[in-house]
């Protein structure tokens, strides 16, 4: 048997996703034509694993052109419509789709109109939704409740679709998977957040791989819709924990530039992420990349009025203050997560989360940025975070800022290891991940966002008695925060 190692053939795709030039490969076919050449080239792979890299790139190539309805196009040999790919043709897929409609119902009209209509636009064989029915999934197991969502592991007998049969003329099955299912929230009331949750991670997972792979939904016997999604195999947070020794600047400017593409293509579609941490970026080591999860989703069904959800640190400050979260309010998330990435650790780790927390983030505090922190990082990092909503970057300047750095750091090899001799690693602390997951917050009287001064920021260690609370004293007075204002705090 052929031994094929995919740690090679990703790393080489990577890199000819890399050496790109968009000012030279001006189209979809000039990139692809030019990467498969970069792979040809590649002394690292050997014949058969080059040939399994080419597959990847041809269907990805065949997904992109559908996408971006980009291509010279053929005539499909047995449905006669002019189709876009080369391996499979779209109005076959989608024809065959069409004609099992009748084979199975989720009992909801809503939901059965959605999943139809992501079917509709299908663009690969791989990365069809569908309604799962729940006796084909078996060894159900609770593994953990993640917020406010329950989350189960399951076997899904038939997998998910996997490859179209020319000769068969119809879709075949990747076979028995492991599966994540996430329990949906539903009140008995006018509240859908479940559905645009379900909306949501259906219609985006139809066009782009970047986010977790959402195969559909399915119901469990006591009427819970369930999403039915890849299994991952940690989070962003647990990564960084394990592997933060050992990353280069140049993996780590990888790793946000994975979020970042991911968020653009989030909002692309005009939809808000909402609740972006490192909890809910996933990795995936099959082909080491980094996918976004949970997005779209406005916390409980019982979230009461004038509260917010989230995981406090990546909280935009605006929001905080309790105005609507906006394609901005993702931004200032990134900033953190560009944080995290440099660091390691959680932003604010030693903090508890509370209204102490939430006063000296509004009034401008932000985590130490880490010594030996590109320049060009930094300085986008600190736009992203930056307390007027107007002056962060839009995602489509931050995907081409965070790309200019990925180009620099390519072919630069040396420095690039991380010293970590200069930071302080809080080994001996704790760690509860618990904390660090998103809840509900209710905060009240609280002042305008704004940017700390330098003295504030180039002393953080004293950022409870430095930032200037300017109701300080109402906060003393106010019983309900009485509490908050005597923790003793640990922060840096």
């Amino acid at each position: 048997m052929i031994e094929i190692r995919e740690v090679l053939v990703y790393a080489a795709i990577s890199k000819a996703y890399e050496l790109v030039d968009y000012n030279v490969q001006t189209d979809l076919n000039k990139r692809h034509e030019f990467r498969k050449k970069t792979i040809i080239n590649d002394k690292t792979l050997t014949e058969d694993e080059k040939q399994v890299a080419i597959n990847k790139l041809n269907k990805d190539h065949d997904h992109f052109t559908i996408l971006f309805n980009s291509g010279e196009g053929r005539l499909c040999e047995n449905c006669y419509h002019e189709c876009l790919a080369m391996s499979y043709c779209e109005y076959c897929l989608r024809n065959y789709l069409e004609s099992k409609f009748s084979d199975w119902t989720s009992g909801n009209i809503d939901i059965d109109s959605l999943i139809q209509k992501c079917q509709m636009g299908s663009c690969a064989p791989n990365m069809i939704v569908g309604w799962i029915p729940y006796d084909k999934l078996e060894n159900i197991r609770f593994l953990t409740k993640v917020g406010f969502s329950e989350i189960y592991t399951a076997d899904w007998i038939d997998g998910c679709y996997n490859e179209w049969d020319p000769r068969e003329k119809e879709l075949k099955k990747f076979g028995a998977q492991e599966v994540i299912l996430k329990k949906l929230e539903i009140a008995q009331s006018v509240n859908r957040d479940w559905f645009e949750e379900s909306k949501s991670h259906l219609t985006i997972n139809k066009v782009y791989s970047n986010v977790v792979p959402c195969y559909g939904l399915t119901k469990d016997p006591d009427g819970n819709y369930m999403l039915v999604m890849n299994r991952m195999d940690m989070d962003l947070r647990t990564y960084l924990q394990q592997n933060h020794n050992r990353l280069t600047w140049k993996e780590r400017i990888q790793i946000v530039s994975n979020i970042v593409y991911t968020l653009f293509r989030i909002h692309e579609t005009n939809a808000i992420h909402r609740d972006l941490h490192s909890g809910n970026v996933l990795y995936y080591e099959d082909n080491q990349s980094f996918h976004v999860s949970d997005f779209g989703f406005c916390g409980p069904v019982d979230k009461p009025l004038n509260s917010i959800y989230g995981n406090l640190p990546y909280i935009a400050p605006e929001v905080v203050c309790g105005r609507e979260t906006t394609f901005a309010s993702d931004i200032y998330s990134i900033g953190m997560l560009m944080w995290e990435i440099s660091s390691g650790q959680p932003p604010f780790m030693n903090y508890e989360y509370d209204y102490f927390l939430a006063m000296n983030i509004v009034n401008g505090m932000r985590p130490r940025i880490i010594p030996g922190t590109p320049l060009a990082y930094k300085e986008l990092m600190e736009q992203c975070w930056d307390a007027d909503p107007t002056k962060r970057p839009n995602i489509t300047d931050l995907d081409n800022e965070v790309y200019k750095m990925r180009k620099l750091f390519h072919n630069d090899e040396l420095g690039l290891l991380y010293d970590t001799s200069k930071i302080f690693l809080y080994s001996d602390h704790d760690y509860d991940s618990s904390r660090h997951n998103s809840r509900i917050y209710e905060f009240k009287n609280l002042p305008e966002p704004k940017n700390a001064t330098e003295e504030q920021e180039e002393f953080p260690s004293k950022a409870i008695n430095s930032f200037n609370i300017d109701n300080f004293d109402d906060l003393v007075n106010n019983s309900s925060n009485e509490e908050m204002l005597n923790q003793v705090q640990k922060v840096y």
